[in-house]
């Protein structure tokens, strides 16, 4: 991956993969990566990019207003914490055998740990709670994509919600346990239909049609809401 600037844009620029378009998106953390066809060179994708500023400025925009109400934690009783799209009050407390406990529809939090380290113990109970949901998601929709994935992960994959392999495998940000079902749904069919098209064409959006005619609406929650799900 490199860094271009064109004009007064800035954009990672991914490896060209076997693909026909340019596939030029706003990340999770506002940067905006494009990854090219394999037969463009830079200057070619600067010329692309520069061709859809006007659409890259709109949607920077949007980035901007929703990242204007980002989660500030302040680790107080009360505060809440998102888990499957339902959202829990946090007890804070003296004594337990775990350092996080969802129970009783609220969570608990050892008050000795430190509070650098908080959102970590949350980060693990995500990752820890999340796996065996996702993957039987995972497992249930790729009979109807008609694929067969490789193993599923989730892990801090940094500004992306989910990644497909090249080998099948499939990753998946511990934010998206956040998220509700149906979000977490959309976010695995999107990613096994990479498994069919590796690119955002059209031919790809069809197929997440196939399996999800409400996708467009899916895919705007997590766009106007993504930013809710962090600790």
């Amino acid at each position: 991956m490199q860094v271009r600037q064109v004009r007064d844009i800035e954009y990672r620029l991914l490896p060209g993969a076997d693909r026909q378009t340019t596939d030029i998106v706003i990340e999770r953390d506002g940067a905006i990566t494009v990854r090219p066809p394999a037969w463009m060179t830079p200057e070619q994708v600067d010329e692309t990019v520069l061709s859809k500023r006007m659409w890259i400025y709109k949607n920077l925009a949007e980035w901007r207003d929703l990242n204007a109400t980002r989660v500030e934690r302040e680790w107080v009783n009360g505060e809440a914490f998102l888990y499957l799209g339902s959202r829990y009050r946090l007890s804070m407390v003296e004594e337990q055998d775990e350092a996080l406990k969802l129970k009783n529809g609220r969570f608990y939090l050892l008050r000795t740990i430190p509070k650098h380290e908080r959102s970590k113990v949350f980060r693990e109970f995500y990752t820890s709670k999340g796996l065996a949901r996702i993957a039987t998601r995972v497992d249930y929709f790729a009979g109807k994509v008609g694929v067969k994935p490789g193993k599923c992960v989730i892990k801090d994959i940094g500004y992306r919600w989910a990644s497909c392999l090249k080998n099948g495998d499939l990753q998946f940000h511990w934010k998206c346990v956040m998220a509700p079902l149906t979000i977490i749904d959309y976010i695995v069919v999107h990613e096994l239909c990479h498994l069919h098209y590796r690119d955002h064409s059209d031919a790809f959006w069809n197929e997440v049609d196939k399996v999800m005619p409400d996708y467009r609406e899916r895919k705007g929650w997590l766009r106007a809401h993504g930013v809710s799900l962090d600790i």
